[in-house]
């Protein structure tokens, strides 16, 4: 099951990088909801979240907890959403999105287009905070 993530993951496509290890990787998401949006993902092909094993599941959100403070310090927002839809890409993944309100975790709302420049500087201020 090789998807969008697998390939960034090999590094056989670029990404945003804000971390990683053995286990995980999370970059930012270059359609955002909004900016500093962030995805995780588990470095296993595995689809569907609740295919995870326990332990790989429990480390899965300790790293995105991780980075969801490092994104609260670098980001003005009132808290970092989290959600786990699981529809758009075949490879389980967590979104941490930027939010203050309700409304901004949506992903029926438009989605933002983002300069390389600004991803960029997203990606090295969420670093910076690590």
């Amino acid at each position: 099951m090789s998807s969008l993530f697998t390939k960034i993951i090999a590094k056989e496509i670029p990404a945003y990088i804000i971390a990683e290890d053995d286990n995980f990787i999370s970059f930012l998401d270059i359609n955002p909801v909004s900016l500093g949006h962030c995805l995780v993902v588990p470095k296993a092909e595995i689809d569907y979240v609740f295919e995870i094993d326990d332990d790989l599941f429990s480390g899965l959100f300790l790293f995105a907890k991780k980075i969801g403070v490092a994104i609260k310090q670098a980001v003005p927002c009132v808290k970092v959403g989290i959600t786990v839809s699981g529809l758009e890409v075949p490879h389980a993944h967590i979104h941490l999105v930027p939010i203050n309100s309700v409304a901004d975790i949506t992903f029926d709302n438009v989605k933002l287009t983002v300069s390389n420049e600004e991803l960029d500087k997203y990606c090295t201020l969420i670093k910076s905070k690590l």
